[in-house]
């Protein structure tokens, strides 16, 4: 089983703590699953600076496959980030390399080597979504927060597993649910927050709650509980059981500062 995280990479930097760390979606996701044992790679592109040389140190580090990581001329994109407590704060963006990010033929061909692929809506591939359909790769797509998102109704037919962020379970959340199923997925998930996870898969809603745990910074909370609930998904678990993989990893990352 081989995994590829698709798309936008970044470090955040916690300025006022003298803090920074290699992240986005892909990233932590990889990560995660990469300490499952689950061969994992990175597609994406870091400048030839300082954050690029430790973004690809730390992957290294965790067993992620990095030949597709090209290293550009530039900066590496960085989020500036503070904390609310312990909740995180996300400051301005800069994209450096990743503003010019496209996949090359060699990088198309290499994905189509893996099972399975993670992205997002600043992965810019979406474009080659039905192709990696097409060749048998299962695709996770984390929407975040943008239900509304007016090109959610053209993606969600290539998409297998749809990871949404919402701030509560209510009705709203289950009819958005039924009708983003209806378009193709296998599953759709909904995270709550502290109020836990949702999952649809045509037939039944799977209600899952987190696990306490003390809370050094909420970063990466959503993407360790999806490599949780991906995790399962390799593994045949059922769904429930997949949803508890992801709750079970998401508390141990809240209790971290770092996202894996």
């Amino acid at each position: 089983m081989r995994v590829a995280g698709v798309g936008f990479v970044c470090m955040d930097v916690y300025e006022k703590l003298n803090k920074y760390y290699p992240t986005g979606n892909g990233v932590d996701f990889a990560i995660n699953l990469s300490k499952f044992g689950i061969q994992t790679s990175i597609v994406s592109a870091v400048g030839d600076d300082e954050y690029g040389k430790y973004m690809a140190g730390t992957l290294e580090k965790y067993g992620v496959d990095i030949s597709h990581l090209r290293m550009e001329k530039g900066s590496t994109a960085i989020i500036k980030m503070d904390l609310n407590g312990n909740d995180r704060v996300h400051g301005e963006r800069i994209r450096g390399v990743m503003d010019n990010f496209a996949l090359t033929d060699d990088d198309i061909e290499f994905i189509k080597k893996h099972d399975i692929i993670h992205t997002d809506l600043t992965g810019k591939i979406t474009g080659l979504l039905p192709l990696f359909k097409e060749n048998g790769l299962s695709i996770f797509f984390d929407f975040s927060i943008k239900l509304n998102n007016p090109d959610n109704i053209n993606l969600l037919p290539h998409i297998d597993y749809a990871l949404f962020s919402y701030k509560q379970h209510d009705s709203y959340i289950e009819e958005f649910m039924k009708w983003a199923k209806s378009l193709g997925p296998r599953v759709v998930v909904a995270t709550f927050g502290e109020e836990g996870s949702l999952a649809y898969d045509g037939k039944t809603f799977y209600k899952e709650g987190i696990i306490p745990a003390e809370v050094v910074n909420t970063v990466g909370a959503g993407d360790a509980f999806a490599a949780g609930f991906m995790y399962g998904i390799i593994n045949n678990k059922n769904i429930q059981e997949c949803l508890k993989s992801g709750a079970k990893l998401a508390a141990s990352i809240v209790n971290t500062f770092e996202p894996y």
